[in-house]
């Protein structure tokens, strides 16, 4: 049955389940959230702590993974409890809000286009070597994910996505299990926060970076293509959310370990996506090139899984974000929230073809940096305007913000903006 307000509704996926095993069966965005999020940048930060701290860091990992959920669970919830996206709420709040946020999608999308097909192209030139150019191997990539969006088919989408989490739990954590890491460690890890000398910074950048940026705002349209609209499907979505940024903190956790296990005893390091590249060599040597190659392989799932969710994600924002400006009728708004429609395939071009004349700079690490610090403006404003809209009218009672969710939220904005500043300083 269709919603009869909030034209953004799609048809409803009918009685939400309201029990563990039947949950269980419709998990999917979720595993599409945490194949995003992780990307080449998340690997090298988690990799960097556990090469210079061990495995002291991994908290950082759990609290990182804690707001994402949080950030990404009150976008779910003020969809499913307003009947209206985040860019309707953002342009609610003022035309500036809309207008700050397209902008910044759009400079963001640009840099994000070159950066994460070169972080793939990376792990591709490594497992076959002197076959074609790095930059060749960066455009193929694009075009993949070019390809496979602009088929516009939601549910293919979402079974690659999962794919690649498979691939990526088989081969990096995998490889992690086979290190056989102190699990006494790595418990007290978690129960006892410790921060060595020098690691604030490793810290912050594994807080910040676990599951993404403006992805995490992509969420609800995937929910939506579910047809999960309705407040009953709010449980649902939490356990879905949970299920996915538990394999995000699982694959951070295991990079931690590669790093630890690995390179802090031989007193080694790395040096962005070339030094993670690199890592494989000392993976042969202990474990052989298979081992080696299963971690490029995951490597290469992280990095090209991001390529599609953001193709995807980004698509849906631009699209939305048009409608919300101009003020468009519920009626008409299928027409931009369609796969299939004008400006959703805009933005396939946008975030496809010019970035790749960035890739000439032949720098695809500093390209990964610059796009960290565009994306460093971004999470401090999500959780500002969900403080603001999680406890306003617009959403009854029942579906408001409790003190923790507030509470959260509020850590996330000061978290953040002491995140960004960081980024932005380092990237100067």
């Amino acid at each position: 049955m269709a919603e009869a307000t909030g034209g953004v509704r799609r048809e409803d996926a009918g009685r939400a389940p309201r029990t563990w095993g039947e949950r269980l069966k419709y998990i999917g965005p979720g595993f599409v959230v945490a194949a995003t999020g992780v990307g080449a940048g998340d690997m090298v930060s988690s990799l960097s702590a556990g090469t210079n701290f061990g495995t002291v860091l991994i908290w950082a990992i759990v609290i990182g993974a804690l707001l994402k959920y949080v950030l990404t669970e009150g976008l779910g919830r003020w969809y499913m409890a307003s009947g209206t996206t985040i860019l309707e709420g953002w342009r609610s709040l003022g035309l500036w809000a809309s207008l700050y946020f397209v902008i910044y999608l759009l400079i963001v999308t640009f840099v994000f286009g070159a950066a994460v097909v070169s972080a793939s192209a990376l792990a591709t030139t490594a497992m076959f070597p002197g076959v074609m150019p790095l930059w060749a191997w960066a455009v193929l990539h694009g075009i993949f994910g070019f390809v496979v969006i602009g088929i516009g088919r939601y549910r293919l989408f979402e079974r690659i996505m999962e794919f690649f989490v498979g691939l990526m739990f088989v081969t990096v954590v995998g490889l992690a299990i086979m290190l056989t890491p102190n699990l006494g460690e790595l418990a007290l890890g978690i129960v006892v926060p410790r921060i060595p000398e020098g690691s604030v910074l490793y810290a912050l950048a594994i807080i910040g970076g676990v599951g993404g940026t403006f992805t995490l705002a992509s969420y609800p349209y995937w929910v939506r293509e579910r047809g999960w609209s309705r407040p009953s499907w709010i449980p649902m979505m939490r356990l879905d959310l949970s299920v996915g940024y538990l394999f995000t903190a699982l694959f951070m956790v295991s990079m931690l370990v590669i790093g630890a296990e690995l390179l802090f005893a031989r007193g080694e390091g790395i040096s962005g996506e070339e030094g993670l590249v690199a890592l494989s060599d000392p993976i042969g040597e202990r474990f052989g090139a298979l081992a080696s190659w299963f971690f490029l392989i995951g490597f290469w799932a992280a990095a090209t899984s991001s390529i599609l969710g953001a193709w995807n994600g980004a698509a849906y924002l631009f699209a939305d974000s048009v409608r919300t400006i101009l003020r468009v009728p519920d009626e008409r708004a299928e027409e931009y929230l369609s796969e299939t429609g004008l400006w959703f395939r805009l933005m396939l071009v946008w975030i496809t073809f010019p970035p790749m004349l960035l890739l000439s700079f032949g720098q695809p690490v500093l390209l990964v940096v610059i796009y960290a610090a565009l994306g460093a403006f971004f999470m401090p404003f999500m959780a500002f305007t969900l403080l603001w809209l999680l406890n306003s009218r617009r959403v009854p009672p029942e579906y408001r913000n409790g003190w923790l969710s507030n509470l959260l939220l509020a850590a996330a904005i000061l978290l953040f903006v002491v995140v960004g500043v960081q980024e932005v300083a380092g990237a100067l």
